[in-house]
Protein backbone atom coordinates (compact mmCIF):
# COMPACT_ATOMS: atom_id res chain seq x y z
CA UNK A 1 0.00 0.00 0.00
CA UNK A 2 1.30 3.44 -0.91
CA UNK A 3 2.43 5.46 2.09
CA UNK A 4 0.65 8.80 2.38
CA UNK A 5 2.87 11.72 3.37
CA UNK A 6 1.72 15.21 4.33
CA UNK A 7 4.02 18.23 4.18
CA UNK A 8 2.91 21.18 6.26
CA UNK A 9 4.66 24.10 4.59
CA UNK A 10 5.57 23.67 0.91
CA UNK A 11 8.14 26.43 0.70
CA UNK A 12 11.86 26.49 -0.17
CA UNK A 13 12.42 23.05 1.40
CA UNK A 14 8.90 21.60 1.48
CA UNK A 15 8.07 21.97 -2.22
CA UNK A 16 11.18 20.22 -3.63
CA UNK A 17 10.82 17.58 -0.89
CA UNK A 18 7.23 16.96 -1.98
CA UNK A 19 8.30 16.67 -5.62
CA UNK A 20 11.07 14.21 -4.70
CA UNK A 21 8.56 12.07 -2.77
CA UNK A 22 6.16 12.07 -5.74
CA UNK A 23 9.05 10.79 -7.88
CA UNK A 24 9.43 7.93 -5.40
CA UNK A 25 5.73 7.07 -5.77
CA UNK A 26 4.56 8.28 -2.38
CA UNK A 27 1.09 9.79 -2.23
CA UNK A 28 1.90 13.36 -1.24
CA UNK A 29 -0.37 16.01 0.28
CA UNK A 30 0.98 19.51 0.83
CA UNK A 31 -0.15 22.79 2.33
CA UNK A 32 0.42 26.37 1.28
CA UNK A 33 -0.78 29.75 2.48
CA UNK A 34 -0.82 31.12 -1.08
CA UNK A 35 -3.72 30.74 -3.52
CA UNK A 36 -1.27 31.15 -6.39
CA UNK A 37 0.66 28.08 -5.27
CA UNK A 38 -2.30 25.66 -5.24
CA UNK A 39 -2.07 25.11 -9.01
CA UNK A 40 1.73 24.78 -8.81
CA UNK A 41 1.41 21.97 -6.25
CA UNK A 42 -1.33 20.24 -8.23
CA UNK A 43 0.72 20.34 -11.44
CA UNK A 44 3.62 18.68 -9.58
CA UNK A 45 1.42 15.74 -8.57
CA UNK A 46 0.91 17.01 -5.01
CA UNK A 47 -2.58 17.12 -3.46
CA UNK A 48 -2.86 20.81 -2.44
CA UNK A 49 -4.51 22.37 0.63
CA UNK A 50 -4.80 25.93 1.86
CA UNK A 51 -3.80 25.94 5.54
CA UNK A 52 -2.64 28.84 7.69
CA UNK A 53 -1.47 28.52 11.30
CA UNK A 54 -1.60 31.30 13.85
CA UNK A 55 -1.20 31.31 17.63
CA UNK A 56 -4.97 31.41 18.15
CA UNK A 57 -6.46 29.39 15.25
CA UNK A 58 -5.83 27.22 12.22
CA UNK A 59 -7.49 28.43 9.07
CA UNK A 60 -8.22 26.21 6.07
CA UNK A 61 -8.70 22.51 5.41
CA UNK A 62 -6.52 21.18 8.25
CA UNK A 63 -8.68 18.18 9.20
CA UNK A 64 -9.26 17.23 5.57
CA UNK A 65 -5.51 17.43 4.98
CA UNK A 66 -4.61 15.38 8.09
CA UNK A 67 -7.29 12.75 7.38
CA UNK A 68 -5.54 11.82 4.13
CA UNK A 69 -2.11 11.00 5.54
CA UNK A 70 -0.16 8.59 7.77
CA UNK A 71 3.01 10.64 8.25
CA UNK A 72 3.33 14.40 8.66
CA UNK A 73 6.42 16.51 7.96
CA UNK A 74 6.14 19.76 9.96
CA UNK A 75 8.20 22.36 8.14
CA UNK A 76 7.03 25.62 9.69
CA UNK A 77 9.67 28.17 10.79
CA UNK A 78 9.05 30.09 14.05
CA UNK A 79 9.08 33.61 12.47
CA UNK A 80 9.40 35.46 15.77
CA UNK A 81 10.84 38.70 14.37
CA UNK A 82 9.12 41.83 13.16
CA UNK A 83 5.77 43.40 13.95
CA UNK A 84 3.68 40.28 13.26
CA UNK A 85 5.49 37.87 15.55
CA UNK A 86 3.41 35.36 17.51
CA UNK A 87 3.98 32.32 19.68
CA UNK A 88 5.32 29.37 17.70
CA UNK A 89 4.70 27.07 20.67
CA UNK A 90 1.01 28.05 20.75
CA UNK A 91 0.80 27.21 17.04
CA UNK A 92 2.27 23.77 17.69
CA UNK A 93 -0.13 23.14 20.58
CA UNK A 94 -3.07 23.89 18.30
CA UNK A 95 -1.59 21.72 15.57
CA UNK A 96 -1.05 18.80 17.95
CA UNK A 97 -4.73 18.92 18.97
CA UNK A 98 -5.72 18.65 15.31
CA UNK A 99 -3.22 15.83 14.73
CA UNK A 100 -4.63 13.83 17.65
CA UNK A 101 -8.04 13.94 15.94
CA UNK A 102 -6.62 12.42 12.77
CA UNK A 103 -5.02 9.26 11.39
CA UNK A 104 -1.49 10.65 11.65
CA UNK A 105 0.77 8.34 13.67
CA UNK A 106 4.26 9.58 12.72
CA UNK A 107 5.81 13.04 12.55
CA UNK A 108 9.07 14.46 11.24
CA UNK A 109 9.57 17.83 12.93
CA UNK A 110 12.02 20.19 11.25
CA UNK A 111 13.95 22.04 13.95
CA UNK A 112 17.25 23.92 14.01
CA UNK A 113 20.75 23.74 15.49
CA UNK A 114 19.86 27.11 17.07
CA UNK A 115 18.57 25.06 20.01
CA UNK A 116 22.21 24.51 21.09
CA UNK A 117 22.87 28.24 21.53
CA UNK A 118 26.42 29.61 21.74
CA UNK A 119 28.20 26.55 23.11
CA UNK A 120 31.79 25.88 22.08
CA UNK A 121 33.36 22.74 20.71
CA UNK A 122 31.79 19.67 19.17
CA UNK A 123 28.03 19.26 19.46
CA UNK A 124 26.13 15.99 18.99
CA UNK A 125 22.53 14.97 19.50
CA UNK A 126 23.43 14.19 23.13
CA UNK A 127 24.55 17.77 23.83
CA UNK A 128 22.07 19.58 26.13
CA UNK A 129 20.06 22.36 24.49
CA UNK A 130 20.98 25.90 25.61
CA UNK A 131 19.06 28.21 23.26
CA UNK A 132 19.87 31.92 23.52
CA UNK A 133 17.21 33.20 21.09
CA UNK A 134 13.44 33.22 21.40
CA UNK A 135 13.02 31.07 18.30
CA UNK A 136 15.53 28.55 19.70
CA UNK A 137 13.66 28.42 23.01
CA UNK A 138 10.31 27.88 21.34
CA UNK A 139 11.73 25.20 19.05
CA UNK A 140 12.94 23.29 22.12
CA UNK A 141 9.48 23.61 23.67
CA UNK A 142 7.84 22.36 20.45
CA UNK A 143 10.24 19.40 20.18
CA UNK A 144 9.44 18.34 23.75
CA UNK A 145 5.70 18.81 23.23
CA UNK A 146 5.61 16.51 20.22
CA UNK A 147 8.05 13.92 21.55
CA UNK A 148 6.18 13.65 24.86
CA UNK A 149 3.01 12.41 23.17
CA UNK A 150 3.10 8.60 23.27
CA UNK A 151 0.33 8.20 20.69
CA UNK A 152 2.54 9.67 17.95
CA UNK A 153 6.12 8.77 17.07
CA UNK A 154 8.02 11.99 16.42
CA UNK A 155 11.49 12.24 14.90
CA UNK A 156 13.24 15.61 15.15
CA UNK A 157 15.78 16.89 12.62
CA UNK A 158 17.87 19.87 13.70
CA UNK A 159 19.16 21.36 10.46
CA UNK A 160 22.08 23.77 10.33
CA UNK A 161 22.06 26.83 8.09
CA UNK A 162 20.35 26.09 4.79
CA UNK A 163 22.11 26.61 1.48
CA UNK A 164 21.09 25.83 -2.09
CA UNK A 165 19.26 27.32 -5.09
CA UNK A 166 18.49 31.02 -4.57
CA UNK A 167 19.68 30.72 -0.97
CA UNK A 168 23.26 31.40 0.02
CA UNK A 169 24.06 33.00 3.39
CA UNK A 170 26.91 34.87 1.68
CA UNK A 171 24.36 37.09 -0.10
CA UNK A 172 22.84 38.09 3.26
CA UNK A 173 26.28 38.90 4.70
CA UNK A 174 27.64 40.62 1.58
CA UNK A 175 29.20 44.01 2.28
CA UNK A 176 28.56 43.93 6.01
CA UNK A 177 31.40 45.17 8.19
CA UNK A 178 32.45 44.78 11.80
CA UNK A 179 31.33 41.15 12.00
CA UNK A 180 32.63 39.09 14.90
CA UNK A 181 33.64 35.45 15.31
CA UNK A 182 35.17 35.06 11.86
CA UNK A 183 37.19 32.11 13.16
CA UNK A 184 34.06 30.17 14.19
CA UNK A 185 33.22 27.12 12.09
CA UNK A 186 30.23 27.10 9.76
CA UNK A 187 27.41 24.57 10.18
CA UNK A 188 25.54 24.39 6.88
CA UNK A 189 23.55 21.83 4.89
CA UNK A 190 22.51 21.83 1.24
CA UNK A 191 18.85 21.54 0.27
CA UNK A 192 19.54 18.24 -1.52
CA UNK A 193 20.94 16.71 1.68
CA UNK A 194 17.93 17.96 3.68
CA UNK A 195 15.71 16.03 1.28
CA UNK A 196 18.08 13.04 1.37
CA UNK A 197 17.92 12.91 5.19
CA UNK A 198 14.12 13.16 5.35
CA UNK A 199 13.59 10.46 2.71
CA UNK A 200 16.15 8.19 4.43
CA UNK A 201 14.27 8.53 7.74
CA UNK A 202 10.98 7.68 5.99
CA UNK A 203 12.42 4.69 4.15
CA UNK A 204 14.36 3.28 7.11
CA UNK A 205 11.63 3.94 9.67
CA UNK A 206 13.80 5.92 12.09
CA UNK A 207 10.92 6.97 14.37
CA UNK A 208 11.20 8.53 17.82
CA UNK A 209 14.77 9.65 17.09
CA UNK A 210 16.79 12.86 17.01
CA UNK A 211 19.12 13.85 14.17
CA UNK A 212 21.44 16.77 13.57
CA UNK A 213 21.55 17.71 9.90
CA UNK A 214 24.85 19.45 9.07
CA UNK A 215 27.34 18.76 6.27
CA UNK A 216 30.62 17.41 7.74
CA UNK A 217 32.86 20.25 6.52
CA UNK A 218 33.37 23.19 8.86
CA UNK A 219 35.71 25.89 7.50
CA UNK A 220 35.95 29.20 9.34
CA UNK A 221 33.16 31.69 8.57
CA UNK A 222 35.62 34.32 7.34
CA UNK A 223 37.23 31.91 4.85
CA UNK A 224 34.03 30.33 3.61
CA UNK A 225 31.98 33.49 3.10
CA UNK A 226 34.87 35.37 1.49
CA UNK A 227 35.29 32.52 -1.00
CA UNK A 228 31.55 32.29 -1.66
CA UNK A 229 31.31 36.05 -2.20
CA UNK A 230 34.15 35.89 -4.75
CA UNK A 231 32.36 33.10 -6.63
CA UNK A 232 29.14 35.13 -6.68
CA UNK A 233 30.91 38.35 -7.64
CA UNK A 234 29.59 40.28 -4.63
CA UNK A 235 31.39 42.26 -1.89
CA UNK A 236 32.59 39.94 0.88
CA UNK A 237 31.67 40.48 4.52
CA UNK A 238 34.39 42.08 6.63
CA UNK A 239 35.15 40.42 9.96
CA UNK A 240 36.91 42.07 12.85
CA UNK A 241 40.36 40.81 13.78
CA UNK A 242 39.35 39.13 17.02
CA UNK A 243 41.91 39.53 19.77
CA UNK A 244 41.60 35.83 20.54
CA UNK A 245 40.34 32.98 18.42
CA UNK A 246 36.97 31.68 19.57
CA UNK A 247 36.16 28.06 19.02
CA UNK A 248 32.45 28.35 18.29
CA UNK A 249 30.41 25.18 17.88
CA UNK A 250 30.94 22.38 15.39
CA UNK A 251 27.68 20.49 14.97
CA UNK A 252 28.18 16.81 14.18
CA UNK A 253 25.47 14.71 12.52
CA UNK A 254 26.49 11.76 14.64
CA UNK A 255 23.27 9.76 14.62
CA UNK A 256 22.90 9.86 10.83
CA UNK A 257 26.56 9.06 10.14
CA UNK A 258 26.66 6.32 12.80
CA UNK A 259 23.90 4.53 10.88
CA UNK A 260 26.31 4.39 7.90
CA UNK A 261 24.56 7.12 5.90
CA UNK A 262 26.45 9.86 4.10
CA UNK A 263 25.90 13.42 2.89
CA UNK A 264 26.02 13.79 -0.87
CA UNK A 265 25.99 17.50 -1.76
CA UNK A 266 28.83 19.91 -1.05
CA UNK A 267 28.01 23.24 0.61
CA UNK A 268 30.62 24.95 -1.60
CA UNK A 269 28.35 26.22 -4.36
Amino acid sequence: MTEKIGILGCGWLGFPLAKALVQKNYEVHGTTTSLDKLELLKNAGINPYMVSLSASKIEGDIQDFLSQIDTLVINVPPRLRGANKESFFDKMQLLLKAIKNSSVSRIIFISSTAVYGDVSGEVTEETPTMPNTESGRQLVQAEKLLQADDSIRTTVIRFGGLIGPKRNPATMLSGRTGLRNGHDPINLIHLEDCIHMIITILEKGYWGELFNGVYPHHPAKRDFYTEQSQKLGIPPPIYLEDSEKTSGKTVLSKNFLDKSHVFNTSIAL
